[in-house]
């Protein structure tokens, strides 16, 4: 398994609950892009329309020998997931109030795939909790080192 894109942000903005993986469908020469490590999920989201999912503002950069048959770099793209698990998510979403959120986008025998996840939004106090024992640990790791 090759890891082309990780989303670390989103572990810091939401509390990240039931993780799925998902194929996704590419066109022309989106999957060489992505084997040449172009991607950005930053900003990226999933929705769910007519009980499929669409990955929304993932963004893969053109690529750099492709002429007219280049793709459009932030168009929505389909994931590929069963029918049971999308109706699953999204039952999950419109309850709880959750968002889907994708954390990494790697290759895997070949194939494009994409790791999603339920995620409830944290606030600010919540993140700020979060950098504190984040430095805590970087301190106590720091110590444990220095004395030995």
């Amino acid at each position: 398994m090759k890891v082309i894109a990780r989303n670390k942000k989103a572990s810091f903005n939401y509390y990240l609950l039931d993780t799925f993986e998902a194929g996704i469908v590419l066109h022309g020469t989106e999957i060489k892009s992505v084997r040449a490590n172009k991607v950005n999920i930053g900003d990226a989201y999933c929705t769910v329309r007519n009980n499929e999912m669409f990955i929304v503002n993932l963004h893969i950069a053109k690529y750099d020998h492709g002429n007219v048959f280049n793709h459009n770099e932030t168009r929505s793209r389909k994931l590929l997931l069963h029918k049971k698990q999308i109706i699953k998510i999204n039952n999950k979403v419109m309850q709880d109030s959750l968002t889907i959120v994708p954390t990494k986008v790697y290759i895997e025998k070949g194939l494009c795939k994409v790791e999603i996840a339920l995620g409830k939004g944290k606030k600010n106090y919540d993140k700020r909790q979060s950098l504190k024992a984040k430095d805590a640990k970087r301190n106590l790791e720091k110590n444990i080192k220095e004395r030995y």
